[in-house]
């Protein structure tokens, strides 16, 4: 038998993989890729190729992936002391949001000392490797949630068209006093209208969980598209007022152009309130004050450093706030 010999993730390279093997993705897809990865990265004999891998079964690139990421750490002086507390509960919680196939399951049985991996961050990094540690110690993952503000576990997910409501929705939802992260909501950009309804279907295909989708006014032909496949536990929102950025009041979108042009003119309230979609307006005000083209995902994050208080939140905004929370019944979302 050919001798194996692995070159070492590094530190930054261990905790990038346990960071990418808990983001919410589909189970399979993430395992596989990380875990690919990490075999023709690292294993230098017997050596793989990528074609080679996508033929192998499941079974045996968890145990090489299992064993280079153990030996990894051994190499950083870091040991197992048999404990998998953490595998078993990333299992039973991976299989509890995903459908998860038996060759899928193969990837989640592994002995990965992910116990040893979280003695390598302080605590500073992202929230899924605090994750990690909450799986580990807490006797209560859902009040840990809570009192965290952790992203997992997530108990509802939310698909929207675009990068505005990606990037808003979770900060006025905190205005409100909803805060998504202790609330386990997850909120998808699907990058546009037509993508929104392959999103859907990718995830109704797969997912346990309830789902709530938010489409523009202008995207009936989509909303028939999911309404055929839709699930008992998910809910569809067709916005009244053309695209998410309709909703935000004028005297927010005023202070965020004041404070975008550093007050050097400030915006007329009475252009911002035309009988036009706000992004044209938004557009025609870049163009005569001679900046750069106006961009949604850029408005969006100085909109976000604008917020305030409730003051911010429309009345959809807040209707939409309220189906999340179950304060609103089904008959009302359309």
């Amino acid at each position: 038998m050919e001798k194996i010999k692995i070159k070492p993730l590094t530190k930054e390279q261990l905790l990038i993989s346990a960071d990418r093997l808990t983001r919410f993705k589909n189970t399979e897809v993430k395992y596989l890729r990380v875990f690919k990865e990490i075999i023709t990265g690292n294993l230098i004999t017997p050596k793989f190729k990528k074609q080679q891998l996508d033929e192998t079964d499941y079974q045996q690139i968890k145990s090489m992936a299992e064993t280079i990421i153990n030996f990894s750490l051994e190499a950083l002086d870091i040991r197992s002391d048999g404990d998998f507390i953490i595998n078993q509960r990333l299992y039973d919680y991976e299989n509890s949001v995903f459908e998860l196939s038996q060759q899928t399951k193969k990837l989640l049985q592994n002995k990965i000392n992910y116990k040893g991996i979280t003695k390598l961050f302080s605590g500073d990094e992202v929230k899924n490797l605090k994750w990690l540690e909450a799986l580990e110690n807490s006797p209560d993952i859902i009040q840990t949630r809570k009192d965290q503000s952790l992203l997992f576990p997530v108990e509802k997910v939310i698909i929207c068209e675009g990068i505005t409501e990606e990037t808003l929705l979770p900060v006025f939802a905190d205005i409100y006093g909803f805060n998504f992260a202790r609330n386990g909501i997850h909120i998808i950009s699907a990058g546009g209208k037509n993508q929104v309804v392959k999103t859907y279907y990718e995830l109704a295909e797969s997912l346990k969980l309830p789902i709530f989708v938010l489409l523009d006014k202008d995207a009936s032909d989509n909303l028939l598209s999911i309404k055929a496949k839709q699930r008992d536990i998910d809910d569809v929102y067709i916005l009244t007022s053309g695209e998410f950025e309709d909703l935000l009041p004028v005297q927010l979108v005023a202070r965020t152009l004041d404070y975008a042009f550093e007050n050097i003119s400030l915006i007329d309230l009475k252009f911002l309130k035309q009988d036009l979609p706000k992004v044209k307006i938004l557009e025609e005000i870049f163009k005569n004050r001679g900046l750069h083209e106006f961009k949604k995902s850029e408005f969006a994050g100085l909109v976000k450093l604008n917020i305030k208080d409730k003051g911010d939140l429309s009345e959809e905004i807040i209707k939409i706030l309220n189906i999340l929370q179950g304060n609103t019944s089904k008959k009302e979302l359309f």
